[in-house]
């Protein structure tokens, strides 16, 4: 793994959660770990593959960093599939 996803990955399981994680940082990382990116969907949502699952995910607006909750989620995820930083 990058060392620029080595840091996105810990600033996803930074506490308190970080309102600081780029939505675009967050994707290379999926990336690097597998994923495949579905940018077709409607309005600015986009599919990720990873682990065998379809998630979907909000393209954040106007600010590019994601949500906390957007961040919380994407953290549980990563973590119920063994990825931790």
């Amino acid at each position: 793994m990058k060392r620029k996803h080595v840091k996105t990955l810990e600033l996803i399981f930074h506490r308190p959660i970080s309102a600081n994680v780029k939505h675009t940082d967050a994707v290379a990382l999926l990336i690097g770990l597998g994923a495949e990116i579905d940018t077709s969907r409607e309005g600015s949502r986009i599919a990720v593959t990873l682990f065998g699952e379809v998630r979907v995910f909000h393209k954040p607006h106007p600010t590019p960093n994601m949500d906390k909750g957007a961040v919380a989620g994407l953290r549980d995820w990563l973590e119920q599939n063994g990825v931790t930083p």
